[in-house]
């Protein structure tokens, strides 16, 4: 996969900084020639989040020609405890990744109608994760994957004939501890059908199964990447964050 190709310190930085406002003007400039790379699609989400506070930016001519399905996980760690989802949304289908990951940085961490919207105060608790969708494949039938390997996309008309779909990343299942059948059943509710899940509805599902190659990082890992490369850790209005 081209991502797995390169590998270098750089991407979250542009996704923290990238939760800009959404009625602001602000161009994301990317600093210097950086290589494509799985960090570095990361600190652009990371990077991402700082601009919607901090009106901060950068520039990366490199990533834009690169196209791919993608998706923006933000999670919130307190006191210690398991990470839990705080925003999440991407695309299905290809898009061009700087645009992408700059976009849906904002989305998921800002418009997730799970959620409400991430708040400055926030920054220090907050997790970053990428994903990068590959190796989409027709399924034979809706038990043609394997928890842990395969993200899902299930599609299907229900009993009003009203067209249906939803999908899981490949973690999603596996964390849950679900079996297939759980997991499809579990999907079926998530695309809007509250009515009996039946063997009939399940057979008349069409399955995309695909993988990903994803990459985290914790808000401390970026202010600490800031306070190296800029010589001083990030603030929000003058203010810093956290004991960086």
């Amino acid at each position: 996969m081209f991502i797995s190709c390169f590998v270098s310190a750089k991407v979250m930085l542009l996704l923290w900084n990238r939760l800009v406002e959404e009625n602001m003007n602000v161009l994301i400039h990317f600093l210097g020639q950086f290589k494509l790379s799985p960090v570095l699609l990361v600190f652009i989400c990371s990077h991402c989040i700082s601009v919607y506070f901090e009106n901060d930016a950068f520039i990366c001519d490199s990533l834009c020609s690169v196209f791919s399905p993608l998706f923006v996980t933000w999670k919130k760690v307190v006191n210690g405890g398991e990470p839990r989802l705080r925003g999440c949304i991407g695309t299905l289908e290809a898009c061009q990744l700087i645009n992408g990951f700059r976009d849906y940085a904002l989305t998921s961490a800002l418009r997730d109608r799970r959620f409400p919207p991430i708040q400055a105060k926030e920054l220090p608790n907050l997790e970053c994760t990428v994903s990068i969708l590959t190796d989409y494949e027709t399924a034979n039938n809706y038990l043609d994957w394997e928890v842990g390997k395969h993200g899902i996309i299930i599609e299907f008309v229900d009993d009003y004939n009203t067209r249906r779909s939803a999908t899981y990343l490949p973690e999603v299942p596996a964390h849950e501890g679900w079996t297939r059948v759980e997991a499809i059943d579990s999907l079926i509710r998530k695309a809007g059908f509250s009515g009996p899940i039946t063997e009939s509805l399940r057979k008349r599902i069409k399955l995309t199964r695909y993988q990903s190659t994803l990459f985290t990082m914790h808000y401390s890992d970026y202010a600490s990447h800031v306070k190296a490369t800029r010589g001083a850790a990030p603030t929000i209005a003058g203010a810093r964050l956290g004991n960086y």
